[in-house]
């Protein structure tokens, strides 16, 4: 093994380690910043980028239950699909605090259409969203954005990070388009509001 190899393997395992550690996606910067501190020197965005490649091939293998994915903005071990089902039964088992229909038809008005006023979300729904907006907040699910320049200063509201990890999102634009909603899910659609909320399957307890 010559020295180039040996160098990518020493920082592929690291790697390995620090996103096995992370209990939240890892992003590239902390990665290449943790790396640089333990060997004080620079190292090449291009290596990490290659030794990532190699862990993401390495747990391909269908000996691996689980796999490197890239979601919200970082790195992550996940569990594979094909053992979803097994995981949920635990997941179960531990929770059956999921969110209610009224906080998923909150945080999908949201999603599509931040940063938004609560007034505005409640001018969507047609009804007091205050309780929904809190345990999304409560979850952080949706994170406070600043303040809109109107009269008033009302609060703006944007998903947060932990939106995209929970719905396994790599990042917004993994969203499903509006325009691929179905014609059914627009005509049962109210208030000319273009969102549904049943695209976001919560199957992830919490």
């Amino acid at each position: 093994m010559d020295s180039l190899s040996t160098s990518l393997h020493f920082l592929e395992t690291r790697i390995e380690a620090l996103i096995f550690c992370s209990l939240e996606p890892l992003p590239l910067s902390e990665i290449k910043a943790c790396l640089e501190e333990l060997l004080d020197s620079e190292i090449p965005k291009e290596d990490v980028m290659e030794c990532i490649a190699q862990l993401k091939e390495k747990y391909k293998a269908s000996q691996y239950a689980f796999q490197v994915t890239e979601i919200a903005g970082g790195y992550q071990f996940l569990t594979k699909p094909s053992y979803h089902e097994v995981v949920n039964l635990l997941l179960k088992q531990k929770s059956n605090k999921k969110l209610t229909k009224a906080a998923l038809e909150t945080l999908a008005i949201i999603a599509y259409r931040q940063p938004i006023t609560k007034t505005e979300i409640e001018g969507l729904r047609g009804v007091s969203s205050d309780y929904a907006v809190q345990k999304l907040l409560e979850k952080e699910l949706i994170v406070i954005k600043g303040k809109e320049d109107s009269p008033g200063k009302p609060i703006l509201y944007g998903t947060h990070r932990k939106f995209m990890e929970h719905f396994g999102l790599k990042d917004l634009g993994d969203l499903p388009q509006l325009q691929d909603f179905t014609a059914q899910e627009e005509e049962e659609d109210t208030n000319d509001l273009d969102i549904a909320p049943e695209k976001f399957s919560d199957n992830k307890e919490i």
